[in-house]
């Protein structure tokens, strides 16, 4: 099963900067123990150069780096933030997302887990959908399917998740056709 994770940076460059209109410096915090942060850096790095962005890479491994990686982005001040897709950055969901209010700033995940611990906004396909799909699969397979003729499978859904309340602290107004475009708003 692929979630399109590392795929959909530029989708989500693109609602950042429709959520922060003057975006011009943007962060990615990625970590640097995950095989596939360095590709979905480029990606990012790609998506932000058509859209007129710098990007500055920030990484962070553990808890005390996660509070650095913060440091470094308020000094110099970035515009807003991507959090690359990594399983740590979920298990710290609550801290990341506490960080980035502290520091006022906004930020896009990959996970809607973040944007539920209080993060902004979070675009991905959905987990809850995938994991449906895996369901169909396994019963494919016991029904006697190989499993290696299977094709991969793609996701089908993906969510906009929007929080308010978190706009609200950072006094962002979320412009209405994002509002309605969303999937689920959080308030």
């Amino acid at each position: 099963m692929s979630i399109i994770a590392q795929e959909l940076a530029a989708k989500r460059l693109e609602l950042l900067r429709e959520l922060v209109p003057h975006t011009r410096l943007i962060a990615m915090l990625i970590n640097p123990d995950n095989p596939g942060s360095g590709p979905e850096f480029g990606d990012v790095e790609v998506a932000a150069r058509a859209l007129g962005l710098q990007v500055r890479k920030v990484t962070a491994t553990n808890e005390s780096e996660l509070n650095a990686a913060f440091v470094a982005i308020a000094t110099p001040r970035v515009d807003a933030l991507v959090v690359g897709q990594d399983g740590y950055f979920v298990q710290q969901r609550n801290q990341i997302a506490g960080l980035a209010a502290r520091y006022g700033i906004p930020a896009i995940y990959a996970f809607r887990e973040h944007v539920v611990a209080g993060g902004l906004i979070s675009y991905a396909s959905s987990l809850a959908d995938g994991y449906r799909q895996v369901g169909l699969y396994v019963g494919k397979i016991l029904n006697g399917a190989k499993p290696a003729d299977l094709p991969v499978i793609q996701p089908t859904k993906f969510e906009l998740i929007i929080n308010l309340k978190a706009a609200n602290a950072l006094t962002l107004s979320i412009p209405p056709l994002l509002l309605a475009r969303a999937d689920e708003v959080i308030e």
